[in-house]
């Protein structure tokens, strides 16, 4: 089963997420802040990661880094779900290694998790695409 963690600091979306998520078939783990999820990445291996970007402890972009620079995480694909909607901070993240960025305000629950499962289908772990901008 593909394994998803999302990150999210705000209870009612990370409910929202972890429904639609769990109703569309995916093993769904959850993470209140960075460091948690930084945690929850290392220890679980999730086969896509969901961040958000303002979150306390570590935002979106610190965890990104360690992601990236961790040889043991470094192919996990990872997706900015945000209300950020800044062009500079989206452009920051592809480049950082992010897959997809995503602002929450601009599409619907149903919407985000057929876009993770657009990315799912396109590569596998081992065939992860090279950042775009």
């Amino acid at each position: 089963m593909t394994k998803i963690l999302i990150t999210e600091d705000d209870p009612l979306m990370s409910r929202m997420y972890q429904k639609i998520f769990t109703f569309e078939g995916f093993e769904v783990i959850m993470a209140e802040d960075g460091q948690d999820g930084l945690d929850k990445i290392r220890s679980e291996k999730p086969t896509l990661v969901m961040l958000d970007v303002m979150m306390p402890n570590l935002n979106g972009f610190e965890v990104l880094d360690k992601l990236k620079a961790d040889p043991e995480t470094k192919a996990i694909p990872v997706v900015m779900l945000t209300n950020l909607s800044s062009q500079q901070d989206a452009e920051n993240a592809m480049l950082k290694g992010a897959v997809k960025y995503i602002v929450k305000s601009e599409h619907d629950p149903k919407q985000v998790a057929d876009m993770i499962k657009e990315i799912l289908a396109g590569y596998t772990r081992d065939d992860i695409p090279t950042a775009t901008s």
